[in-house]
C-alpha cells in the first residue's frame, strides 16, 4: 500500500449514517481535487440539527475509514450544535489548522462555485447593509435562515437577486456559502471545490427510486419497523455490517426521544431565568417552554416541538435549543467573540495507514494541539465533548455505565489497509 500523501482534500461531514450519497461525494471530491488523501471533520454525538447521532462517533468513524477517508477529526460540540455560520466556521478552522489540507470539497445543489464565491467575498466582511436587511427580514417574522437568505440575496453582485435567493433557499448551497465565508475570514490558503448533489434532496423524508436516499430518509427507515432491512438498499454493505453490530450490542439506534425524561426533568426544574441562560433560548422562548409543563406527561419531544414551533422558529432551531438545555450549554460560553476564536485543539477520532502518515506531517505543521487521548488534554471545549458522550451513553437501548466514560478510554479507530 502506497502511503505517500501529496495532497489532502478536506470534507465536513456528519455521516448519520454514511450512505451511498456520501460515498459518491467522497469519490467525486478526490476526482475534482486530484487529492491522494481525505481528511474528514465530523460532528461527535450531537449534530447540527440538534439531534443525537443514530450511532456513536466511533462507529461512524469506522464507516468513514472503511470507505475511503484517511483521517477523521472531531468537530467540537461547541460548534457541532450550532447554526450554519458557526458550524461551518468551526469545521473549516479545524481543517485550516491541520496544516496538511490543501482543498475543501462540499456538496451543493447548484454544483456551481463561482456564484457562491462572489457572495462569500461580499459577505465575509459582514457589511452593515447585511445587518440592516437581516433585521428587517427578522422583524417581518421570517425565520433566521430565511431572513439571512433574503438579506444576502439582496446584496448579491449583479442584477439577479431572485436568482441568488433561489440559490440560497437550498440548504447545501447555503452551508457551502458559509464554508467559503469561513475560508475568507481565516485567510486560509485551502482551495474550495463543490460537487453537485445527486439523487435525493437534503430534507427528503422518503427514498427515491435509485440507490441514493437522504440521511433523513435513511434514519427514518432505520428507526422504522423494518429497520436495517429497509435501509439496506441505500447504504454500503460495510456500513450495514457496522450498523448491525451496533444494533446487536445494544448501542443503537439512538434518537432524540430517548432523552425525553432527562430533558423534561430539566424543564420542570428550571426557572425562566435559568432556562434563558442556555443556547438558542431567545426572545421569550423560555416562557413558551414553561407554559407547556402541565402537558409534558402526555407529550413526546416531537409533540413538544410542534407545540412550540412558530413561523419564526424552525424545528431545527428548536431542536438545537433543547439539545443545549440537555447538555447544559450556556450562552456565556459560546458568544460570538468566543466562537470566533475557533477550536482550541484537533481531536483525532481515527485513521488509516495513510492517515497515520498525515498525522506525522500534522505534528510538524499543525497550529493547534493534536489530541489523541482526551484524558491527556484539558480545555472547556473538550469538557463539553466528554459531557456530550456521557449524556449520549445515558440513553442507550441497553444501558452500560462504561459508555458514559468512553471518551476517556476509547483509542482512535485504526483501519489497517490491505
Amino acid at each position: 500500500m502506497n502511503n505517500i500523501v501529496n495532497s489532502a482534500v478536506g470534507l465536513i461531514v456528519e455521516y448519520n449514517p454514511m450512505h451511498n450519497g456520501h460515498v459518491y461525494h467522497l469519490e467525486e471530491s478526490k476526482k475534482l481535487t486530484q487529492s491522494s488523501a481525505v481528511v474528514a471533520v465530523m460532528s461527535g454525538h450531537f449534530l447540527q440539527r440538534g439531534e443525537p447521532a443514530i450511532v456513536s462517533k466511533w462507529a461512524r468513524t469506522e464507516m468513514a475509514l472503511t470507505l475511503g477517508v484517511d483521517l477523521v477529526l472531531e468537530l467540537p460540540a461547541a460548534y457541532a450544535v450550532q447554526p450554519a455560520e458557526w458550524f461551518a466556521y468551526g469545521a473549516v478552522a479545524t481543517l485550516h489548522h491541520t496544516g496538511v489540507v490543501d482543498s475543501l470539497c462540499f456538496g451543493s445543489e447548484s454544483g456551481e462555485l463561482a456564484p457562491l464565491v462572489e457572495l462569500a467575498d461580499l459577505l465575509a466582511s459582514e457589511p452593515q447593509a447585511l445587518a440592516s436587511l437581516l433585521q428587517q427580514q427578522l422583524a417581518s417574522g421570517a425565520s433566521y435562515p430565511a431572513a439571512y437568505a433574503a438579506a444576502a440575496a439582496a446584496l448579491a453582485p449583479g442584477s439577479d437577486p431572485a436568482g441568488a435567493l433561489a440559490l440560497l433557499k437550498q440548504p447545501n448551497n447555503t452551508l457551502g456559502l458559509h464554508y467559503l465565508i469561513a475560508l475568507r475570514r481565516l485567510g486560509s490558503a485551502i482551495r474550495p471545490f463543490t460537487a453537485q448533489r445527486t439523487g435525493a434532496g437534503y430534507h427528503d423524508a422518503m427514498p427515491g427510486t435509485g440507490s441514493i436516499a437522504s440521511a433523513t430518509a435513511v434514519r427514518q427507515l432505520l428507526l422504522g419497523e423494518d429497520g436495517l432491512a429497509a435501509a439496506a438498499p441505500y447504504v454500503p454493505a460495510e456500513v450495514l455490517a457496522i450498523l448491525q453490530r451496533e444494533w446487536q450490542n445494544g448501542r443503537a439506534p439512538v434518537d432524540l426521544e430517548r432523552y425525553r425524561d432527562a430533558l423534561f426533568t430539566q424543564l420542570v426544574s428550571k426557572s425562566p431565568e435559568e432556562l434563558a441562560r442556555f443556547g438558542e433560548v431567545t426572545e421569550g422562548l423560555e416562557h413558551r417552554l414553561l407554559k407547556m409543563i402541565p402537558q409534558l406527561p402526555e407529550l413526546s419531544i416531537h409533540a413538544l416541538l410542534e407545540a412550540v414551533k412558530t413561523k419564526r422558529y424552525t424545528k431545527t432551531k428548536l431542536q438545537r435549543m433543547l439539545t443545549h438545555i440537555l447538555l447544559h450549554h450556556e450562552k456565556e460560553r459560546m458568544t460570538p467573540d468566543i466562537l470566533r476564536q475557533g477550536p482550541h485543539y484537533i481531536r483525532v477520532l481515527g485513521f488509516t495507514d495513510k492517515g497515520q502518515a498525515l498525522l506525522k506531517e500534522m505534528r510538524k505543521k499543525a497550529t493547534l494541539p493534536i489530541v489523541i487521548k482526551s484524558s491527556a488534554f484539558e480545555h472547556d471545549q473538550l469538557t463539553w465533548d466528554q459531557q456530550a458522550t456521557a449524556v449520549y451513553g445515558m440513553s442507550m437501548p441497553t444501558p452500560d455505565p462504561r459508555l458514559l466514560f468512553r471518551d476517556f478510554y476509547e483509542p482512535p479507530v485504526r483501519i489497517v489497509e490491505k
